[in-house]
């Protein structure tokens, strides 16, 4: 059966969305986010194309941009391309990484793109990963109220008030609020049986057996409990699988 045509933006402003291939981590460490944002640079500068927010998260990525001299299919096909070889080098490993076709949608109008951007900056918030967006580093937030990185702030600010001072704190409250727009995202997390969740915290834990979860430090042990709620497992299933405390599973 043909695939649905993607829609197209007047604007040639997207919300665009993937994954790993059933649901595989697609960044295993800090490294791995390091070098897929240094990829993103690189072919920005290549493709012509603006990203307005973006947000990385263990298995999925979100990106809000604006499509520049190169469709969006090629950019992805080079930057898709450009990570999995690195990242099955690194990792020896063979085959496929992300899920074969990006999703899309496109975003018309000022008010849906700052919605958009603020629904992809609350990501770990909803994920219950932090409490606050501007906590998380491998989001775009930051760039927003402090550090100049991959995204267009001054476009986005300019929304808010020409007072760059203004436009920072009213940029602030807006992200800060409740995000209830239906925006796009990856399908419904998937309700993980023992068999499949004990496989899944080995592999982000990089250990043999879940017992010696136990006995990583403090920030590495928290890192793989936030990874797992990321992926859909609950605060009760990391607990008994893993053994350690709901208290210490929730503040993670």
């Amino acid at each position: 059966m043909p695939r649905k045509a993607r829609e197209k933006s007047a604007t040639a402003v997207y919300h665009v969305v993937f994954r790993g291939i059933n649901r595989q981590v697609i960044f295993e460490d800090q490294e791995d986010r390091v070098k897929y944002l240094e990829l993103l640079k690189a072919y920005q500068e290549i493709s012509g194309f603006k990203i307005y927010a973006y947000c990385l998260m263990s298995n999925h990525i979100h990106l809000v941009m604006k499509e520049g001299e190169e469709e969006l299919g090629i950019v992805f096909r080079r930057l898709g391309a450009g990570y999995v070889y690195w990242y099955n080098w690194k990792y020896n490993r063979r085959g496929h990484l992300f899920q074969d076709r990006f999703k899309s949608e496109p975003v018309e109008d000022d008010a849906y793109l700052l919605a958009v951007i603020r629904y992809v900056h609350q990501n770990p918030v909803k994920a219950e990963i932090t409490d606050n967006p501007m906590d998380y580093p491998w989001s775009s937030y930051h760039e927003y109220l402090s550090d100049k990185g991959l995204c267009e702030t001054n476009d986005i600010l300019s929304l808010f008030s020409e007072d760059l001072a203004k436009a920072k704190k009213q940029f602030e409250t807006f992200n800060q609020s409740e995000e209830n727009s239906q925006c796009l995202d990856i399908d419904e997390k998937k309700r993980w049986k023992d068999p499949e969740a004990i496989d899944l915290i080995k592999q982000l834990a990089v250990v043999k057996n879940l017992s010696d979860i136990q006995q990583l430090d403090k920030l590495k042990r928290d890192d793989v409990i936030r990874s797992c709620k990321s992926e859909g497992l609950s605060i009760r299933q990391i607990e008994r699988l893993t053994g350690i405390s709901f208290g210490v599973v929730r503040k993670a």
